[in-house]
């Protein structure tokens, strides 16, 4: 077994472990007291009484056969090349009309792949489409609260302390779906399928509803959390083609179907965390998740729209810190939030005679990389809206952690690009220095860092190192290796050339 292969096997064991950032930087701890009482009773809504639907497999295919493939939202050839078990060389030769230098892919074009068989590829069901995985343009007008106060489900009468305040249980998903930008819809299906959160008036009684075994993880919001957390790692593992195969909770070897969608392939991954044998295949197949997704809110594949476009490119970003500075570079791509995917966020820390969580000094403020409006502003980060539309889920959006609540930028402040946005600091998630956390979203995704749309800044290029943490800045011949010791190798300056 390879490096890699040995990773991905390793990803389901990573996430249940530990979803707390112990490093230099780190998204927000979960916090959650609730005022339903819990039982120690193993959990499962679902009937397992219903036997799913026999779902068609693919035939065995000769080595290099060219097979049709229809490009789907977010698609670069990297990521298709390692899910068809093909090299990228051998795409180009096939589909001569792709230029080398191609980012993502025109959703709807028709491509020949040629394909190396791997066996045990699992369902070519698609389970749900990408725009009603992630927050996006696709939850546009959707309000939550209204929506579960019209349910006679238990979640409507829910409260939990979360996020430093009681709330609602609309509020508690709604607060979910915006850290990790991932639908409310879609995390209120999950509540319905194995809880009946929606359609039940009695709250289940189980000790973790959604089956999620974590010491001290057992109420509703930290179970809706470690779910979040583990459909993320299961979208930007497909989406970059890291996640080729992963095992279910009877350590069946579970490899998607090449021809898979990044969302449906997070929710196969999900319920591997949970289900085996037919539970799974009822989960997801047509009449699990699926089929409880559309009764509640119609059927998402009718929805044309285009998540990512063909040939996306990021526009131009400075470095965060004025240009007559130098920082350093402290994390290489790492979560953009929760743990492990999406590797979204890089790390630069002020200059400082003392380490740990210090006061930057008054001259060391962060900036604003782009020109864009401030459509939300709170310790769970800072979020400056590119195409000033004022809503944080369509175009390009840059994402500030672990901004100082004294000088943040306020809710609606239009900025220039070098303008002041706050300062940096250790409040919001874990830190353990003075920093700033930095990512990129376009249209509600997380744009992974070292991708087909690198994360550019005044010429620097980010890459992911042998870890998360560990990556590099380049330009040019010059390169920054990220690490919180701040030392010489770490310093980036503005005015580099």
């Amino acid at each position: 077994m390879n490096k890699k292969q040995k990773t991905i096997r390793q990803i389901t064991t990573v996430i249940t472990s530990s979803l707390l950032l112990i490093v230099s930087c780190g998204t927000s701890n979960p916090a959650a007291n609730n005022s339903t009482p819990e039982t120690d009773l193993s959990n499962n809504a679902v009937s397992s009484a219903v036997s799913p639907t026999p779902l068609p497999i693919r035939k065995t295919f000769t080595p290099g056969e060219l097979v049709d493939y229809t490009a789907q939202n977010g698609d670069s050839l990297s990521s298709l090349a390692l899910r068809f078990n093909t090299t990228v060389d051998e795409i180009l030769l096939a589909n001569p009309q792709i230029p080398r230098d191609a980012t993502t892919m025109p959703p709807g074009m028709p491509m020949k792949i040629p394909i190396y068989y791997l066996a045990l590829w699992s369902s070519p069901f698609q389970i749900i489409p990408d725009h009603a995985f992630i927050d996006g343009p696709a939850g546009i007008g959707f309000n939550t609260a209204a929506y579960v106060e019209a349910q006679p489900g238990w979640l409507k009468d829910y409260r939990a302390y979360v996020g430093g305040r009681w709330r609602s249980g609309a509020e508690m998903v709604d607060y979910i779906a915006a850290n990790y930008s991932i639908s409310s819809r879609l995390l209120l299906a999950i509540l319905e399928y194995q809880t009946g959160a929606l359609t039940q008036t009695d709250f289940p009684n189980v000790k973790q509803i959604l089956g999620l075994s974590r010491k001290f993880w057992e109420t509703p919001y930290l179970q809706l959390v470690m779910a979040a957390n583990i459909l993320n790692n299961g979208y930007y593992g497909w989406r970059i083609g890291d996640l080729l195969e992963f095992e279910n909770i009877d350590n069946i070897l579970i490899r998607p179907d090449p021809w898979q969608n990044a969302g449906s392939v997070a929710i196969q991954f999900y319920y591997a965390n949970i289900y085996s044998g037919d539970e799974y295949s009822l989960a997801t197949g047509p009449e699990g998740l699926s089929l409880t997704y559309s009764n509640l809110f119609g059927n998402p594949w009718n929805d044309p729209r285009i998540h990512i476009p063909g040939s996306l490119q990021q526009p131009d970003f400075m470095l965060p810190f004025q240009y007559d500075q130098t920082w350093s570079y402290t994390g290489g791509p790492h979560t953009g939030w929760g743990t492990g995917e999406p590797l979204a966020a890089i790390d630069f820390a002020p200059p400082s005679e003392q380490s740990g969580c210090v006061t930057a000094k008054p001259e060391n403020y962060v900036t604003a990389m782009a020109d864009g409006l401030v459509v939300r502003s709170s310790v769970d980060g800072l979020a400056l809206d590119l195409d000033k539309d004022g809503n944080e889920k369509t175009g390009w959006v840059i994402f500030y952690l672990h901004l100082a609540t004294d000088q943040r930028a306020p809710l609606g402040t239009e900025l220039i690009a070098g303008d002041k946005i706050g300062y940096p600091s250790c409040a919001g998630g874990h830190a353990t220095g003075t920093h700033v956390h930095i990512a990129r979203k376009y249209n509600g995704e997380w744009m992974l860092a070292d991708s087909a749309v690198p994360f550019t800044m005044n010429g620097w290029t980010v890459h992911n190192g042998s870890r998360e943490y560990l990556g590099t800045l380049t330009k040019g011949s010059s390169i920054v290796v990220a690490c919180d010791c701040g030392d010489a190798y770490t310093s980036i300056s503005g005015s580099f050339p």
